[in-house]
């Protein structure tokens, strides 16, 4: 990877970060260590962010992410800082990687094993075993080359890509056509297709707006695992945080900011609670639109409301926190419900949004790898359904949501769930606007829409404000635990060049 600038010119200022998201945690520990005096300030009563924890009766949730993909760029992250992820948690591979249900009676595994995988591949199409190698040796090329030249540096400007360098390395890349071009040219079957194409859900987006550079993900699922850090997602901001602490941040929470004023070398970020925090320099891990539109005043704002009206957003999302008496077979650790067809599904979260019909949705079951989530002879369980952000939601509509839902499992992967529930809690589109201040209740952020990757995203650095970045899932390089660490040495490097130069 990419070696980080020299951040020097950073020491001995003050700078107050806003939200303890991975995006905010990672600018905080790389600041730190520059020898800022760095202070993070966080909404709610946990950090993490959108990787929040729900713990009650004995049951643990990852409320958030719960896929610990690209493990590089974990190990990368602790190295800057001369320490590995082992010093804070350990992983356990998963195997399964992740299981399948067709809704029309398939079940499929991914697996660690390629050949099984080709196998399984070729029972669905002549030649699709070859073909998945071949993709993945792209998909292989592509992960190298986009993380070293395009995910790790911040190419703000067009001319940034018209550099001989840049055309020299993207030579190959998939840079034009949409992810549903680039898998169509591989493979027939519908349902292989859908394989190769449900991380798109991680990045908010669909086949046939997400551009087709993307595939990359499937190395990241294919040939570098699935993973289950120790105590979860959680686990990771908890190790982290102690990173920070170490590094000499401090952390305030419960502590929702209301304003931020002033300039660099003289701001004032103020809460609710009417504490005052000054600093030289400011970091928003918080929502951008409700950064802009809601903590600065109006002639100090970048964009208008016209802007954030016009953007494509990440899904929100239903989620139902469930935990049952017993064993929940034939569930894997991670594990998709998908229709045969899932375009209608796209349609209501893109298209026209809706609550959907036949949803495609995803169940997580720590306890399936985690004794400490669940009390023993119980599971904890979560689903989620990917909705359209900006929904109606109201208590009658997610009560005939969670009905559909727990019959569809039921019907789709034989499990019932109804009469062995003792915990449950639901969380949808208007938690995501109270708990996180979400753009319309998007559950990520920005969608990687082909008009809204790399330089098309929102800047790290204020057009408006001198001293106020961004860091986070509406920056470059975009949506995902691994892109919003990367987010902050990328927000860090943008503070360092601009102070550098002054």
């Amino acid at each position: 990877m990419n070696s980080v600038s020299d951040l020097r010119s950073l020491a001995d200022s003050s700078v107050v970060v806003v939200g303890g998201g991975f995006g905010g945690l990672s600018t905080a520990c790389y600041l730190a260590d520059a020898g800022a005096d760095v202070t993070l300030v966080e909404k709610n009563e946990q950090l993490g962010g959108r990787a929040s924890r729900l713990e009650r009766d004995g049951f643990r949730f990852d409320m958030g992410p719960s896929w610990y993909l690209m493990p590089d760029v974990f190990e990368d992250f602790f190295g800057r800082f001369d320490r590995t992820p082992s010093d804070y948690y350990e992983l356990t591979q998963l195997d399964p990687h992740y299981r399948i249900f067709f809704k029309d009676g398939d079940r499929v595994d991914v697996v660690p094993d390629l050949e099984a995988n080709k196998e399984t591949f070729e029972s669905y199409e002549p030649g699709a075993g070859e073909k998945l190698a071949e993709y993945l040796r792209k998909s292989e090329r592509n992960y190298e080359i986009g993380m070293e030249h395009f995910v790790y540096e911040d190419r703000t400007a067009l001319s940034d890509y018209l550099d001989l360098n840049v055309a020299k390395n993207a030579w190959g890349l998939s840079l034009v056509g949409s992810m549903q071009d680039h898998v169509e040219r591989y493979f027939d079957h519908p349902k292989l297709q859908q394989i190769m194409q449900y991380t798109l859900v991680f990045l908010g987006g669909a086949p046939n707006n997400t551009p087709a550079l993307y595939n990359l993900m499937s190395h990241v699922d294919f040939n570098m695992g699935v993973y289950y850090p120790e105590g979860g997602i959680g686990g990771v901001v908890d190790g982290i945080a102690e990173l920070g602490e170490e590094l000499g941040v401090t952390f305030r929470t419960n502590a929702p900011v209301s304003e931020i004023r002033g300039r660099e070398g003289a701001f004032v970020v103020r809460t609710e609670g009417s504490e005052e925090f000054y600093a030289d320099y400011v970091v928003s891990d918080a929502d951008y639109r409700h950064t802009e539109m809601e903590l600065l005043p109006p002639e100090k704002r970048q964009y208008d409301e016209a802007y954030w009206e016009s953007r494509t957003y990440a899904p929100s999302a239903f989620l139902l926190y469930l935990g049952v008496e017993g064993d929940v077979e034939p569930l894997a650790h991670h594990t998709l419900v998908l229709p045969p067809d899932w375009n209608d599904h796209f349609e209501t979260i893109f298209e026209e949004p809706s609550w959907p019909e036949d949803p495609a949705y995803y169940l997580c079951v720590p306890s399936k790898t985690d004794d400490d989530v669940a009390p023993e002879g119980h599971s904890t369980l979560f689903a989620l359904v990917p909705v359209a952000a900006g929904l109606e939601d109201t208590p009658e509509r997610r009560e005939q949501f969670r009905e559909l839902v727990l019959s569809d499992i039921e019907e789709n992967t034989g499990v019932e769930l109804r009469d062995r529930i003792v915990f449950e809690e639901t969380f949808s589109v208007d938690d995501f606007t109270e708990r996180y201040n979400s753009t319309k209740g998007t559950a990520l952020g920005l969608a990687h829409t082909l008009r809204q990757t790399s330089l098309f995203r929102p800047p790290h650095r204020s057009k408006a404000v001198e001293g106020l970045y961004f860091t986070g899932s509406f920056t470059t390089p975009g949506i995902g635990v691994p892109m919003c660490l990367i987010s902050g040495q990328l927000t860090a490097e943008s503070m360092a060049e601009r102070v550098g130069r002054e």
